[in-house]
């Protein structure tokens, strides 16, 4: 049947790019895939032009006059738009979190029902979790069904397993569609970074925030013998440039901010990818399935989410302590010196990646959800 979806989160391409952000692009391309239709409604700091139309479905965006604690929050116009989109959907796919996403729906009250996409508990802002409490409740015991991406975020969730909700949540793992990828990267970005061919490296791919734990890496890289590509940008950025700088870690390389095409690249050839998160707040882990997609081992920190349900300890890549340089050398020289065991791993990656989280996979199992719900 044919069915109508809007998907509401705080923002989206062409802003900033972050995991959520190709996350949901995923979702929109997939089940397009599956004949649904997708719209996207979001709020920017330069919202023109109002609506976009892109390969997953048409972006309306309005004004973000201000975003406390990473919360964007709308005006009138935001109201209005959105209370039109609810009005021709079949079914409105909210991700959480994002407060303001709770009060336009407790304001306009649609008529359409509603799924949540539950991507990570209020982790960092405890005073924001407090003051949230109560619309966040009122939001979730209104959801018809609740996603959590992974069986470890759902059983380690305090939200998640409170009696009142619990019985709505469900397990979709994220995922991505390989076609949706360049099919060549661009190899100019070797030279740019100076990696000579042939020559191992570690690759850390994201924005470069607080709870990613790359001062963890950027300890342990004396003690690696390759180099270590930090492809991303963001808050930490300067912060790691001078700890690399007073601890010598001449082997950390800084690439700055990648094209698709040049992250394409620096997937293929890496010896392993890197994601040292060491907080909640990476409640999945996206890079991790960009990197099994091309078939590389993985090392991740064990922190109770769905990091470790992508990278299965010993089969795909290493699950280390969070918070433990040593650890994180001591896999990445084990994939490092024993080549035959890092390609096994990589092999495995690529076939997890094939059964769990590719766009097959992730379109049948949101668009059987939201033509559950819309009939």
């Amino acid at each position: 049947m044919s069915c109508s979806i809007v998907h509401v989160y705080r923002t989206y391409f062409p802003d900033p790019p972050g995991g959520l952000q190709e996350a949901i692009r995923q979702i929109m391309l997939a089940t397009g895939a599956e004949g649904l239709e997708n719209r996207l409604f979001t709020l920017s700091p330069t919202p023109f032009p109002y609506e976009l139309t892109m390969p997953e479905g048409r972006v309306v965006r309005r004004r973000s006059w201000a975003a406390p604690a990473s919360c964007d929050l709308g005006g009138i116009a935001a109201f209005s738009a959105f209370a039109k989109l609810a009005r021709q959907a079949d079914v409105l796919h909210y991700l959480f979190p994002w407060p303001f996403a709770d009060v336009l729906h407790a304001t306009v009250r649609p008529c359409a029902p509603a799924v949540m996409s539950y991507i990570s508990d209020v982790v960092r802002q405890r005073w924001l979790g407090a003051a949230y409490s109560h619309l966040m409740w009122r939001t979730l015991r209104r959801m018809k069904v609740i996603v959590a991406n992974s069986p470890a975020y759902a059983r380690t969730s305090s939200i998640l397993t409170d009696p009142s909700i619990r019985d709505k949540v469900r397990i979709i793992p994220l995922g991505i569609d390989e076609k949706s990828y360049p099919a060549h990267g661009d190899d100019g970005v070797f030279q740019r970074i100076g990696i000579a061919p042939d020559e191992p490296y570690f690759l850390f791919v994201g924005v470069l925030r607080y709870y990613k734990g790359v001062r963890f890496l950027v300890q342990a890289a004396r003690s690696i013998g390759a180099k270590i590509v930090i492809a991303g940008s963001g808050p930490e950025w300067g912060r790691l440039r001078a700890q690399a700088a007073e601890l010598a870690a001449d082997n950390v390389v800084f690439a700055g901010q990648v094209s698709v095409a040049e992250k394409v690249a620096l997937f293929r050839r890496c010896r392993a990818l890197v994601l040292p998160s060491h907080l909640r707040s990476e409640a999945f882990g996206m890079v991790l399935v960009e990197a099994a997609m091309f078939g590389r081992p993985l090392i991740s920190c064990e922190i109770g989410t769905g990091t470790s349900y992508v990278n299965a300890h010993e089969e795909t890549g290493f699950v280390v302590a969070p918070e433990s340089p040593e650890q994180l050398a001591r896999a990445m020289n084990t994939l490092l010196l024993e080549a035959p065991l890092a390609d096994q791993m990589g092999r495995s990656a690529r076939a997890r990646y094939e059964r769990l989280f590719s766009g097959p996979a992730l379109g049948k199992a949101y668009a059987d959800l939201f033509q559950e719900v819309a009939a």
